[in-house]
């Protein structure tokens, strides 16, 4: 992709080839783990290309792409060039749906919003979480038959989706929706289906997790014989046999570890520390596929592939689906740097829903600028460790 520069108005541009710019003071690098980085690669499934850097053969690349499902969230992109490398600054942006069994279709909202931002330099990617009900404009959708509104930011998906628009108006809509907000130009969505995840964990044959606290399942009650069921609904407190998951590590399976990282009623921190937990089940599941020897044996990548492919749909912004996973590998490679909005704490606005803080919306206008680097420098307080 060619490089892009902010305008004086906030808003990028796409020029022919990459701008020169100011040299500014020189950065410390924010080492992460290798574990930290392959939180992308599960999480996009950026790759195939990798864990760390390892090429996929054609088949079983084949495997991945056969299995995903593109579509366009904007304004169609002219197509690019077959084997064109990504260059410049990358900013994707990622969503994970909350589909309820109970859910009629089109009914999702986008219980996880992550932007991915990677600088022209392509050695750091910076992840930063948009807390889900930050209270934002969402601008019309006339498509979706929606006049626009002041509410909280998961809801745009659920409002793009209507009329028939599915996931690429539900993503269409939540895109618009950050850039009004951010001024940043996205260069490729990523929608993830939570019961997808689900399988990929089950193609790992589960992940060990650490639960910090009894932590009760707004999704699960215990039945009779004292196995988990799914249960309808959305309870603000534990019913009487709601499940518990209970303080301690253990090794689980794909439903009581996405349950659990799915978790916010009844934690300190709410939302932020369901965002927390959900880094920590990533985290788990690129430790185990190392660990269980998956990426040298191509049958165990090929199922585990095809199983995190069918929890995705992208819009690649005009690249075939092999070659945008593929020049992806810049964010394998990359030391990931993970963010955190509004101090991570709850910004009340009163009605229960959020505020985006001025430090925040300073975050986000720095990734528009690809200034995030520098901002760090400035404002230390808003990494999350490691």
């Amino acid at each position: 992709m060619p490089q892009r520069t902010a305008s004086p108005s906030g808003t990028s541009h796409h020029l022919t080839e990459p701008a020169k710019t100011k040299k500014s003071k020189k950065k410390t690098k924010i080492r992460s783990p290798w574990s930290a980085r392959l939180l992308v690669v599960f999480g996009v499934v950026l790759s195939v290309v990798g864990f760390g850097g390892l090429a996929v053969v054609k088949s079983v690349m084949a495997d991945l792409v056969g299995s995903i499902e593109t579509g366009s969230t904007g304004t169609a992109a002219p197509e690019v060039p077959q084997g064109k490398p990504l260059t410049g600054a990358i900013d994707l942006l990622l969503l994970g749906l909350d589909q309820r069994q109970s859910w009629a279709p089109n009914s999702a909202r986008a219980d996880t919003i992550l932007m991915l931002h990677v600088p022209a330099t392509h050695d750091e990617a910076y992840l930063m979480s948009v807390p889900r009900d930050s209270k934002v404009q969402i601008p019309a959708w006339p498509k979706a038959g929606y006049n626009g509104a002041a509410d909280r930011v998961n809801s745009a998906f659920y409002a793009g989706s209507q009329r028939g628009q599915g996931w690429q108006g539900g993503a269409g809509l939540t895109r618009k929706t950050l850039t009004d907000l951010t001024g940043i130009q996205f260069d490729g969505v990523v929608v993830i289906d939570f019961g997808g995840f689900r399988n990929v964990i089950n193609a790992l044959d589960g992940v060990h997790m650490c639960v910090e606290r009894d932590t009760w399942s707004s999704h699960y009650n215990v039945s009779p014989d004292g196995k988990p069921v799914y249960a309808p609904g959305d309870p603000l407190k534990p019913r009487p046999n709601s499940w518990w998951h209970k303080k301690g590590c253990r090794d689980m399976a794909g439903w009581e570890a996405l349950d659990y990282a799915r978790q916010r009623k009844g934690l300190p921190h709410g939302d932020y520390d369901r965002q927390r937990h959900q880094v920590q089940l990533i985290k788990a599941m690129a430790k185990k596929a190392a660990s269980a020897g998956v990426v040298t044996n191509p049958g165990k990548l090929s199922t585990l592939l095809k199983a995190a492919g069918g929890s995705l749909k992208l819009d690649t912004g005009g690249y075939g689906v092999a070659d945008f996973l593929f020049n992806l590998k810049v964010i394998a490679g990359a030391d990931l740097v993970t963010l955190k909005a509004n101090a991570g704490t709850f910004n009340g606005a009163g009605d229960g829903s959020e505020l985006l803080s001025a430090e925040t919306l300073r975050m986000f206008a720095a990734a528009r600028d690809d200034k995030l680097g520098e901002y760090i420098q400035d404002n230390p307080a808003v990494l999350i460790a490691s």
